[in-house]
């Protein structure tokens, strides 16, 4: 008796659920990562064998870079108190346009003089200036004002103390890094973080 041939068919597999679970997982990465910023002046940082992660909030930057200081705060409720406080110290009051450029800056590091100007430039114009740096001299030290309203404005909106991070060259001459943690002392914070690249243990 013959055998009965059972007819063959296609395979089709249905990839939509797939595919929207693909979608989602995408849109779900792309909406909550921190994209990297780039620092204002090139920063060699040096190495480390022991990793410990920044916060992502609570936390102010200082980069250190061919002799300049550059100054940057996570959080756009403290860094408009702070533009506000520090503007009272200098007589410049800032338009609420400007104050919302700054809120999104993620790094400044410039006399406040030249601040208001800078904040009414256009992205375009604003990326072909090069900052000189915040001024850090016994003429001018405006760079222990910005600390401290900053320091401030985070006790007051997050009822915190804020987390001093410091970011310098590996190359840089350490009397620029002296000043700065002599800054920071002058407001006893003695305890801040040092960002460092990883680099492998020895063996």
């Amino acid at each position: 008796m013959p055998r009965v041939k059972i007819a063959r068919k296609s395979t089709a597999t249905d990839m939509t659920a797939m595919c929207d679970v693909a979608f989602l997982l995408l849109t779900f990465f792309i909406l909550t990562s921190k994209f990297r910023t780039e620092d204002p002046v090139p920063v060699d940082i040096p190495g480390y064998t022991k990793t410990i992660l920044l916060p992502e909030e609570n936390v102010a930057t200082l980069t250190i870079g061919s002799g300049k200081v550059f100054f940057g705060v996570e959080g756009q409720p403290i860094r408009k108190q702070m533009l506000e406080e520090v503007g009272k110290l200098y007589n410049i009051t800032f338009t609420p346009e400007e104050s919302a450029v700054f809120e999104v800056l993620p790094e400044f590091g410039m006399p406040i003089g030249q601040l208001k100007g800078y904040l009414d430039m256009d992205p375009d114009a604003r990326k072909k200036v090069v900052q000189t740096g915040i001024p850090t001299d016994s003429v001018s030290n405006q760079l222990f004002n910005w600390v401290r309203e900053a320091r401030k404005a985070d006790v007051a909106i997050n009822q915190k103390a804020l987390l001093i991070a410091i970011k310098g060259d590996s190359k840089q001459e350490y009397p620029t890094i002296k000043t700065v943690i002599n800054i920071l002392q002058k407001q006893k914070v003695n305890k801040f973080s040092l960002i460092t690249a990883l680099k492998t243990a020895p063996k």
